[in-house]
């Protein structure tokens, strides 16, 4: 017949909760400068492609607005 455990199914290694903590603090990190990134870089195509501002403007306004998120977050 079947057997009864009364145990847990798996047991493997202990968790490494510090390295958990790593690994999240890091996620939600790369989660934030990414996004803060890709929405300067819309602002700047944007500007670049629907002004007569052009492409040297807006790598500068792409800089600035890098430098002034990554101060900001």
């Amino acid at each position: 017949m079947a057997e009864h455990h009364s145990g847990p199914v798996e047991v493997g290694a202990s968790m490494d909760y510090p390295e958990h903590h790593k690994t999240y603090k890091f996620f939600i990190n790369a989660a934030k400068y990414g996004a803060m990134m890709i929405g300067a870089l819309m602002i700047a195509m944007a500007v670049g492609f629907f002004s007569s501002a052009g492409f040297v403007f807006s790598t500068l306004l792409f800089v600035v607005l890098s430098v002034v998120g990554f101060y900001v977050l």
